[in-house]
Parts: structure tokens; C-alpha cells; sequence
């Protein structure tokens, strides 16, 4: 096997890691209400994050993305903040994706009134997701 083979399925891997597959996408109309009434929530304007551990579900944490109507008016607008909402949590998934043993269902809500960039989502993106580790952590070590 020559030396660079090691790089090619190192590569492989990783861009695997940060796929955003059909198993991982949140759709159960019964899981999306059960995260509305018990889930608990993170919030890091103009995200806000809401996770519900549970069980039974193939994959470590279920995704789901969602903007208010009331904010966005035209679906255009509406569903390029969810396009670029999905981008930024499948680049930054390995956060909390690696470390957390239990599985989870998220809801990511777009709070904000303005269109926002990639830069600014996926900063706030980053943050919710540190905040969500934390949170987990002190759960795990209580």
C-alpha cells in the first residue's frame, strides 16, 4: 500500500464526518412537540437551540432547523436562512457530535429580524454548540 494512502482515507473520513445525512435529520412531528414541551433551550441571539435527550434513534443527534414566519415574510428569504443554518451545523456537528454519549433531538430556532451571513450564523453556531457542551458536561458530572 504506498504512504499516501493513509491521507486519502484520513480525507475520506473526514469528509464523511461532516455530511448532513437523511438519518440525521430531524422530521417525527411527535419528536418536534415533545422537544416544544419538555425539551430546555440555549439561546445565543439570533439562535436559539432547543435538545430533548432521547431514545431509540439511530443516529447520536437528530437536526432540525427552523425561521419564523412572522420574521420573514417571503419563503425565499426564509429558506435561505435554513439552507445556511444547516451549513453551519454540519461544519461544526463534530463539537458536540464526538462528545456526548447520549442521544439528542435539536431544534435550532432563528430568532434574529435581519437576513444574517454565513460569518455571523456560523459564529453564533459555534457558541450555542460550546454552550450546549458545557451544559452537558456539568449534567454528566453532577
Amino acid at each position: 500500500m504506498p504512504p499516501y494512502w493513509g491521507q486519502i482515507l484520513f480525507n475520506i473520513y473526514f469528509i464523511m464526518d461532516k455530511s448532513f445525512g437523511k438519518k440525521e435529520k430531524l422530521k417525527s412531528k411527535t419528536l418536534i412537540t415533545q422537544l416544544f414541551e419538555e425539551g430546555s433551550g440555549i439561546s445565543v441571539y439570533p439562535l436559539k437551540l432547543i435538545y430533548l435527550s432521547v431514545e431509540n434513534i439511530e443516529v447520536p443527534i437528530k437536526t432540525g432547523v427552523t425561521v419564523a414566519k412572522r420574521n420573514f415574510k417571503s419563503a425565499v428569504d426564509r429558506n435561505k436562512i435554513k439552507r445556511l443554518l444547516r451549513e453551519s451545523y454540519r461544519l461544526n456537528k463534530a463539537l458536540v457530535f464526538n462528545n456526548t454519549d447520549a442521544n439528542f433531538a435539536f431544534l435550532f430556532l432563528y430568532l434574529g429580524k435581519d437576513m444574517p451571513t454565513f460569518e455571523q450564523l456560523d459564529h453564533k453556531m459555534k457558541l450555542v454548540l460550546n454552550k450546549f457542551k458545557l451544559q452537558i458536561d456539568e449534567k454528566n458530572n453532577k
